[in-house]
């Protein structure tokens, strides 16, 4: 089918979609919803068969959907309505919701139901449920909608005809989220903060400063006065509770200089000088690093927030990794972060910086130096599993190791040219041809398209592609360490892995050492970073302060080349 994915932002699910409808056949395209201009221009020229909308903040254009098939992606189960589906599920502790796929009529919520997909609610942030659960059910309903709008003599079922669970529901407000941190439970706080997170965070007032609260963890055996900031680590806070404490991590204080999400103890700064640190290896501590032995198998975990690595976070993993090297395994795993594997650098903390372009230059340099301690690596194999998104120098970063295990279902997007033509490091001229070839390296570099685990394997970017539940990622691959630890008849063993892999080193080495191709991008990057085209520090600027798109891309809205 001709599929017009509307959207108000090419965001993860729309993503994820377009990954599936084009992988099965689908001529897709995509528009942003920028006006009903814009989108009623978009479907005159694309002329879809069907409208697929996964992520509006405005009702369609009755124009659109009385003369298309238009399909609303409501994060709800059956009945439910408003803005805030997730929201309140969260809050009110549901133990199931769904995805219910809606024919678009004069009724916001309100139309026939194609599909819908029910699941079992986990104790995550919203932002992170729908990124997984609900963009699973999502794949799935769309799917079956899709199956169903190809049957002749099918048809919706109306809403008043189905066996309605939901209600509806009002935009959920700041009174609704509001902390009352003298009565309020730790359990009760962290659904409140993250029923908002990532968007639009829990209003508080904090050492005299009204600021919004994201990134929401436990500090079990914690305790003080409550609403009181009672300890500090790199970059989080912790706050005592009515019956314990939490950690939070992230704030964004629009009346600052920098109103955009930053680490929270770079928010208050001095306001918090004399607040006792709590190191991260107490119990009650946050662990963003984390490594753990088994089997003869090492994993090192990093759960950076949104996937993104600052200067000092790169150089934390780089000592964790050395450290780990250090102990008597034969595999190292490099799992990543619950929800993304790594998103690259810090754009957030460039933009907070004293000099955007000095930061830039400083956390490249970490990222490239974390890449070079995973190349040099050589007395272990080295895993990189991803179980999350990737993005930029994430997926590059990812590619340093000598294996990448990929789980279906997560999207990769390998390139760095969305951000004002940034050239990237992180040994991508090196990994990229070594691992896919000069055409399919050439092929991913320049692409600015979301990609599908199995197309990254069939372009040498990912070597295995594992077909598993998010929730049984970790045994999983456990499983398959465990073949290479003790191959069967005909595989080879860790000690031929090993010496292979050093032989290979060692002639690329040769042929042209890392510090040359280091030398190269870092060159390009400077360009970028401090040269007369600002295009990198305004995509950056644009991309953390939220700006929204005046236009489609071109590389999106397939129908708009067409009348270049």
């Amino acid at each position: 089918m001709r599929i017009l994915l509307l959207c108000h932002a090419f965001n993860s699910l729309t993503q994820r979609l377009f990954v599936e409808l084009t992988g099965q056949g689908h001529d897709v395209s995509v528009e942003f919803d920028i006006n009903d201009e814009t989108s009623i221009e978009a479907v005159q020229l694309f002329k879809p068969e069907l409208i697929i909308a996964p992520y509006l903040k405005r009702a369609i254009p009755e124009i659109i959907w009385k003369n298309t098939i238009s399909l609303i992606v409501h994060p709800g189960i059956i009945g439910d309505r408003g803005p805030s589906a997730l929201d309140w599920a969260i809050l009110t502790d549901q133990k199931e919701w769904g995805v219910t796929v809606l024919q678009a009529n004069a009724e916001m919520d309100g139309g026939d139901i194609w599909a819908s997909v029910n699941f079992a609610m986990r104790k995550a942030t919203k932002a992170s449920l729908y990124r997984n659960e609900v963009t699973e059910a999502t794949v799935k309903a769309i799917k079956e909608a899709i199956q169903k709008i190809q049957q002749p003599g099918s048809a919706p079922l109306p809403l008043e005809q189905a066996n309605a669970a939901g209600q509806q529901q009002p935009m959920m407000q700041q009174a609704d989220r509001r902390i009352d941190w003298q009565r309020d439970s730790t359990a009760t706080i962290i659904r409140k903060v993250q029923c908002a997170d990532g968007f639009p965070g829990v209003k508080s007032k904090l050492l005299g400063s009204e600021v919004y609260l994201y990134d929401v963890h436990p500090a079990p055996g914690l305790n003080g006065q409550s609403g009181h900031i009672i300890g500090r680590n790199d970059n989080a806070i912790c706050i005592a509770t009515a019956d314990s404490a939490v950690w939070i991590g992230h704030l964004k204080d629009k009346n600052n200089r920098h109103p955009f999400k930053l680490p929270a103890v770079q928010v208050l700064g001095e306001k918090i000088k004399d607040v006792p640190i709590i190191n991260n290896e107490d119990p009650a501590g946050l662990q963003p690093i984390h490594y753990s032995a088994q089997d003869g198998i090492g994993y090192l975990s990093f759960n950076f927030y949104n996937g993104a690595m600052d200067s000092e976070q790169c150089l934390q993993l780089q000592q964790a990794l050395i450290q780990a090297r250090q102990q008597p395994t034969q595999m190292i795993v490099l799992l990543g972060g619950e929800d993304f594997w790594s998103n690259g650098m810090h754009l957030n903390r460039i933009e907070a910086a004293p000099s955007a372009a000095d930061e830039s230059w400083r956390n490249i340099n970490a990222m490239d130096n974390l890449a070079l301690e995973i190349i040099h690596t050589d007395a272990q194999l080295v895993i990189s599993a991803l179980n999350g998104n990737a993005g930029a120098g994430g997926v590059f970063l990812a590619r340093a190791a000598d294996e990448v295990w990929a789980r279906q279902g997560i999207i990769l997007n390998p390139h760095y040219k969305d951000m004002g033509n940034l050239y990237g490091s992180e040994y991508w001229t090196y990994l990229l041809p070594r691992h896919a070839g000069e055409e399919h390296a050439a092929k991913i570099s320049q692409a600015r398209l979301p990609m599908g685990v199995r197309e990254a394997q069939s372009l040498g970017l990912v070597d295995k592609a594992v077909d598993v539940e998010r929730a049984n990622w970790r045994q999983q691959i456990q499983q398959l360490c465990k073949q290479y630890t003790n191959p069967g008849p005909g595989q080879p063993s860790i000690e031929q892995r090993l010496l292979h892999k050093r032989q290979r080193r060692a002639a690329d080495e040769a042929s042209k050492p890392l510090a040359q191709y280091r030398s190269e991008e870092l060159e390009k990057m400077k360009r970028n970073f401090y040269g007369f085209d600002p295009s990198y520090h305004m995509a950056r600027y644009n991309f953390v302060h939220k700006v929204p798109r005046s236009r489609t891309p071109l590389t999106l809205a397939k129908h708009r080349r067409r009348v270049q």
